[in-house]
Formats: structure tokens, C-alpha cells, sequence
């Protein structure tokens, strides 16, 4: 679904953000992105985006080589970023055509991330977690087939952030698009991903890739699980 293939990123002034990733992806597999502060994560998914298409290496999806913003890819960001003068239906529909379907699709998504009752809020009048769930929404109603998440619920309080992860999970189940998601979080790597490639260094290059075995859903509470977030512990403890 989705290659990467020795992907670097330099910047201007000659700072390296990372260098030579290479990766692949499965069709609805789940690939989480670790690593310390500054080895390049969020950066990747800027490029992988199509918002950088200043790098060198190669982003193709289903064998088409990306290089700019695509219909085929939605980016969730760590803030909501939502249209202030919009309601809530209207931000979740915003990038769709202007025709009679708008309105009816727009509400099923409103449905999909538990936001009926809400659709002509402004984005003042509701919770973070809740502009987050807009965000996702909107995300999803172009029907991307890969979906890059950078730091999504690192903001929210951990009751809200364990909501939107099992959210994620039943989008996942439903619509099977291709995920990467860059977080900080071991413990969300864990439960949500299938693969878990970790980053090192400054500039950032993949150390190793740790495949998680465990069908989803998991349990949060899992001993293997928790060996597994001790091992990954250990290796960024080197790192930094």
C-alpha cells in the first residue's frame, strides 16, 4: 500500500531532520512511528503527507510515486485545527464537492465519531476531544486510503485520549485504510499498531521494526505487552 524508500530530508540551512528510511506497508496495517525528540518523526509524516516534497527518496502508494498533497492521503495533526467561523458539520465537510450527497454524507460522519447533537456548534463551544473527533472525521470523509496521524491525542486527558484510541480502532475495523501514526506514547503504539518502527539519532534512521503479534483489540493491561514497552524503553534509553 504504502513504500518508502530511502527517504532523506534536509533543510536549507543543511541540518539533516533524517536520513535513508525505508519502510512498507500492508493494506489496513497499522505502523506506529517511535522515537526521541528530534530524530525526525513528525517531519517524515510531512513528507509522507505531500506538505515537504523537498527530500530526496522515493513515497509511492499502491505503485504511484507521490511528491505533493494527494486525495488518496489524510493527515491528522496533535491540534484539531479546525475553521473557527465553521459549525461542526461544516468543517467535517469542508473539502467535499458542493452537491446534494454533501449534507447526507457529512451527517453520517457526524454519527460515525459520536458528535449527533452537536453538528451546529462553532469549534469554541466544544471540548478538545470532541474538536478532535471533528478532525478525524474530516480526515475520513474523502475516504483516504492511508491516514497519517502525527501525535493526535497527546493534548487530551488520558480518559478522553483511551476513547479516541478505541474510536480509531472501530474506524479501522470499518473503513481498513492503511494508518501511520507518530506518537511519543508506547503504551498507544502498543495497543493500536501492528508494527512499531523505531527511530534513532539526529538526523533520525530506523534502528529496528517490532511487529506486535497480538490480534486487535488488545488489552491495555497485557504482560506481554508490558515487556514489550520495557524493551522499547531500554532502546530509546540508549538513544538519549
Amino acid at each position: 500500500m504504502l513504500a518508502v524508500s530511502n527517504v532523506s530530508r534536509t533543510f536549507s540551512n543543511g541540518t539533516a531532520g533524517f536520513k535513508n528510511i525505508s519502510f512498507e506497508t500492508g493494506k489496513a496495517e497499522i505502523i506506529g512511528v517511535l522515537g526521541t525528540s528530534g530524530c525526525g518523526k513528525s517531519t517524515l509524516l510531512r513528507v509522507l503527507s505531500g506538505l515537504d516534497p523537498d527530500f530526496s527518496g522515493e513515497v509511492k502508494i499502491s505503485g504511484n510515486v507521490i511528491k505533493s498533497v494527494h486525495e488518496k492521503v489524510g493527515v491528522i495533526f496533535q491540534e484539531s485545527r479546525l475553521m473557527p467561523w465553521l459549525t461542526v458539520i461544516e468543517n467535517i465537510s469542508f473539502g467535499l464537492p458542493n452537491d446534494k450527497e454533501k449534507k447526507e454524507k457529512a451527517a453520517k460522519y457526524v454519527k460515525l465519531v459520536g458528535l449527533q447533537g452537536f453538528e451546529d456548534h462553532y469549534p469554541k463551544d466544544i471540548s478538545g476531544g470532541m474538536a478532535q473527533r471533528v478532525s478525524i472525521a474530516r480526515a475520513l470523509i474523502t475516504a483516504p486510503e492511508v491516514l497519517l496521524l502525527d501525535e493526535p491525542f497527546s493534548a487530551l486527558d488520558a480518559f478522553t485520549k483511551m476513547q479516541l484510541q478505541d474510536l480509531l480502532l472501530t474506524i479501522w475495523r470499518t473503513y481498513q485504510s492503511t494508518m501511520i501514526l507518530v506518537t511519543h506514547d508506547i503504551d498507544e503504539a502498543l495497543y493500536l499498531c501492528d508494527r512499531i518502527v523505531i527511530l534513532k539519532g539526529q538526523p533520525g534512521e530506523v534502528y529496528e521494526t517490532i511487529k506486535i503479534e497480538d490480534t486487535k483489540p488488545r488489552s491495555r493491561g497485557d504482560v506481554k505487552l508490558a515487556q514489550l514497552k520495557a524493551e522499547i524503553l531500554e532502546l530509546l534509553t540508549l538513544f538519549s
